[in-house]
């Protein structure tokens, strides 16, 4: 089984309850926009944590990507709010 692995961050890891976890790799074709569908379906900490998308940035196997973008054959994929710098 291929496995993925997710990474959050920052009040996404606070509102899941956990900084990481494992699940199967989605099919092929899965976006993360969808695979964060599935994610918000489990209980209220993921609903809360990715109820409102513009609220947040994505990055598969450590490159910073949009959240339609398919998951293919990554091994990590980190979820954590936006980065402003200054």
């Amino acid at each position: 089984m291929a496995e993925l692995t997710l990474l959050y961050f920052a009040w996404v890891r606070e509102r899941v309850g956990r900084g990481e976890e494992r699940i199967e790799r989605p099919v092929a074709g899965t976006s993360i926009a969808a695979l964060l569908d599935t994610l918000a379906s489990r209980n209220e900490g993921h609903a809360a944590a990715f109820g409102d998308r513009t609220r947040l940035r994505a990055a598969l196997d450590q490159k910073f990507v949009p959240l339609d973008t398919e998951i293919g054959e990554a091994k990590e994929l980190a979820l954590f709010p936006p980065v402003t710098g200054g």
